[in-house]
């Protein structure tokens, strides 16, 4: 591993699908796992190619029930490249020897390399080398440059490139019992003399895909077909010691694409006009070139190269091309099958990063959820209530898509799932729209598509809200909050959970900043807002009621996940921890064992602690005195370390949160748990999910941590808040940012001074709070702070 690179030694087919996540291509509309081009999708390998909102929709019979889901689509693998010597077998790493094997990702330019020399027998050897890039700059292009090199021999090397439409979602392996085949009307062609096509639709969504593909060798290419490929041969003449150089030129479209009309013709025309792959490569390296400065950061040593490979993640997901289409944030990128590709809650982990960095792709996600918002109210009056009711798991159109059984892998039974009753995704997404307001300034959002969003989430937790005379509150019943062990009371005949903490206090929140906003709002626009949603008085008032009494349970002085927490029996974590050593994943232990997690003061993320890494201390004490309650830093710090003796993290935002409130709190385990948000994916600390794809939310969460967390870093009240917090094996860093227009403001950190650059504009001062001490930054101006305390 160095600086701007990422490097696997060996062929070690244990980690070939981890390697194959991490080592994606993507540009923000499709990506492509780091799989091996001769290698097809076995128990070892699986090549995919995810494209940004493709979704279809199937139906399987599991344990005698008719299970519909909605997936991510794994469209034709473009990547197919194989070669042997005539009349032997197909040459991949499990049917010839492999001398030596080298993969390394360049993350400056996006650039995928690969080096294998195979044993051919006899003192024969094939040195392969391959070059791929999924391009940055036109995001419907891909190309694999291969380099054959035969060693000890002379003669013909045969060569076959294929688009292959015969792929499935197979690369989950929990969920292969169920329909995997997306695809079909598979047809195949030949548009040129190195040129051939394929296209096909999905099953039941119909989206049309078109794909083609130019082969350039120096030598004659022969195009044939069977009834999934579109396949190119040639024939290479090979002498030994000298290198010879195979071009496959690849362009994607689907009829999601704007200003087409045809997937498949568009498609053609692309790869036809697409330059050389020197000249690919060359525009490439501009385009991630470009990104990196606005995205640029600043850390050194291992952490920094880790936090580089998370944003080149996040950059690959979710581009500035991502803008253009309408799709919210995979919870597993465009990286693997797992999770469907649907979109969940992590929008909250990485859209912070992205309001300061890329507002445009912010804007737009949170327009992806404003074109669901019909449906979310629609989801609410199905279960009696007003507002806007958001699924958990949202894919194509906005129905909630969490799946209605899951597998237990230790158990081998399908157990029902009741996550859908996370309705706190929809604070997260009136959390979201309320952050990039603040941070881009677009008061033009927050005034319109901001407003309506806030305004039915609001409605929906004001309508929620149930008085309890007895307790003189309003109560939240039958939920599950982002812990999501805890689904149920220990023999309660059904699913949920009362007043869990975390969605009481922010449902608190949202009511709050939408009655601010609504003051706020320029008078034709509330008049206009309040007429067409019917919000009148009576409503509003009941919402500041709320607002203030939403009931926050506590036990043994600490604040408890939900009401009757503190009643749950203690788990001894000292005997699963020698029985099973690895208890991240304990509610799969205990149900394999016959028993329930719902019985045990015990979290895969404690869902408490998350309040301190959406709010400010100061923020999070003015909730809590809103609601009636007194939360000083004494009751802070037993309800953080009782929760951090009773999580199993479980979740890889697990560490990031605990890593993040313990810094804050300038705990000396901070940097254990900060070092475990890193590693989530490069060390696989989940016990193989990474290889089913990287967990964007974590990747995210790990530079906003840097971003915001270290710093204290705010954007409210139209200034920038800054509260350093030391983290010793964490003391020098910088970044630049993008704040309500101005365009690269960079702020470093080194021990105790603080260094903040704005670029020359003709912008307006940006006004700076420290805790100490407000300063104004005129666009050109420096200013070098040594802070205090």
């Amino acid at each position: 591993m160095t600086d701007w690179s990422w490097e696997y030694e060996g062929y070690v087919p244990a980690d070939e699908r981890l390697r194959e996540s991490l080592c994606t291509l993507g540009n923000g509309r499709f990506a492509t796992r780091g799989a091996l081009p001769e290698c097809a999708a076995d128990d070892v390998h699986h090549p995919g190619t995810y494209v940004a909102g493709c979704y279809n929709r199937l139906t399987s019979e599991v344990s005698g029930r008719r299970v519909e889901n909605e997936d991510m689509v794994n469209v034709p693998n473009w990547l197919s490249l194989r070669f042997r010597l005539p009349g032997e077998p197909w040459l991949t790493p499990e049917s010839a020897t492999v001398l030596d094997h080298r993969v390394e990702l360049h993350l400056a330019s996006g650039l995928l390399e690969r080096r294998t020399r195979y044993g051919l027998g006899a003192g024969r050897e094939l040195e392969v080398r391959q070059q791929s890039l999924v391009h940055m700059g036109d995001p419907h292009l891909a190309a694999l440059r291969t380099e054959f090199t035969p060693h000890g021999f002379p003669g013909v090397l045969e060569v076959e490139s294929a688009l292959d439409g015969g792929v499935t979602n197979s690369g989950v392996a929990r969920y292969r019992d169920l329909d995997g085949r997306h695809l079909t009307h598979v047809h195949t062609g030949t548009a040129a003399e190195d040129t051939v096509w394929l296209r096909c639709r999905t099953r039941t969504s119909d989206i049309r895909i078109g794909m083609a593909a130019r082969l350039t060798a120096g030598f004659p290419v022969t195009p044939d077909h069977d009834d999934l490929r579109a396949v190119q041969r040639l024939g290479l003449e090979a002498v030994d010691g000298r290198t010879v150089t195979v071009d496959k030129t690849v362009a994607l479209h689907t009829s999601h694409d704007p200003a087409i009309s045809d997937p498949l013709h568009a498609a053609v025309d692309r790869v036809g006009q697409a330059p050389g792959f020197d000249e690919l490569l060359e525009t490439h390296l501009t385009a991630w070139d470009l990104l990196w400065r606005r995205a640029d950061l600043d850390v050194p040593g291992e952490p920094g190269r880790i936090l580089r490979l998370h944003l080149f993640h996040v950059l690959q997901t979710l581009s500035p091309h991502t803008a253009d289409l309408d799709v919210g944030v995979p919870a597993r990128g465009l990286h693997g099958e797992a999770y469907r590709g649907h979109v969940f809650w992590d929008e909250l982990f990485v859209l912070p990063y992205l309001n300061l960095h890329f507002p445009e792709v912010s804007r737009a996600l949170l327009r992806y959820r404003h074109r669901r918002l019909e449906r979310a109210c629609t989801a609410a009056r199905a279960v009696g209530r007003r507002g806007a009711m958001y699924p958990w798991q949202s894919g194509s159109d906005g129905r909630e898509e969490t799946q209605q059984l899951h597998l237990n892998p230790r158990s081998g039974r399908w157990l029902p799932d009741h996550s859908h009753l996370q309705h706190h995704v929809g604070s997260a997404i009136a959390y979201n729209v309320w952050q990039y307001c603040q941070a881009s300034g677009d008061t033009e959002f927050l005034h319109t598509k901001g407003a309506e969003m806030l305004l039915q989430i609001a409605r929906f937790w004001a309508d929620s809200a149930v008085y309890d005379p007895d307790l003189g509150r309003h109560r939240i019943r039958g939920v599950v909050g982002p812990d999501e062990y805890h689904e149920a009371y220990p023999g309660a005949p059904g699913p949920g959970l009362d007043d869990n903490t975390y969605t009481n206090v922010t449902a608190a929140w949202v009511l709050a900043r939408t009655l601010d906003l609504l003051d706020a709002l320029p008078e034709p626009r509330r008049s206009e807002l309040v007429e067409r949603t019917g919000l009148d008085g009576g409503e509003l008032e009941q919402w500041e009621d709320v607002s203030r009494s939403l009931h926050v349970p506590f036990h043994a002085g600490v604040v408890s996940q939900f009401e009757g927490y503190g009643d749950l029996v203690e788990l001894d974590w000292e005997r699963y921890r020698e029985k099973y050593g690895d208890i991240r994943r304990l509610d799969r232990i205990l149900e394999a064992e016959g028993d329930s997690v719902n019985r045990y003061q015990a979290s895969k993320q404690a869902d408490v602690l998350m309040l301190g890494y959406l709010f400010s201390p100061g923020e999070l004490q003015a909730l809590f005195r809103r609601l009636g309650h007194r939360l000083d830093d004494d009751t802070w710090q037993r309800t953080v370390d009782h929760y951090l003796h009773r999580t199993s993290h479980g979740s890889t935002l697990s560490g990031l949160v605990h890593g993040w409130i313990l810094a804050r709190a300038r705990r000396a385990e901070a940097w254990k748990f900060c070092q475990e948000a890193l590693r989530g994916d490069i060390a696989d600390i989940q016990g193989g999910t990474t290889g089913e794809g990287i967990h964007l939310g974590a990747m995210a969460g790990t530079l906003d941590l840097v971003q915001r967390g270290l710093t204290g870093l705010e954007t409210r009240e139209g200034a920038l808040w800054l509260d350093p917090v030391p983290l010793p094996e964490l003391s020098s860093y910088g970044f630049a940012l993008r704040y309500q227009g101005h365009w690269g403001v960079r702020l470093r950190l080194e021990h105790d001074l603080l260094e903040i650059a704005v670029p020359s504009s003709d912008r307006s001062p940006i006004d700076v709070q420290l805790p100490d001490r407000a300063v104004c930054l005129r666009p050109g101006e420096t200013a070098r702070l040594l802070l205090t305390g």
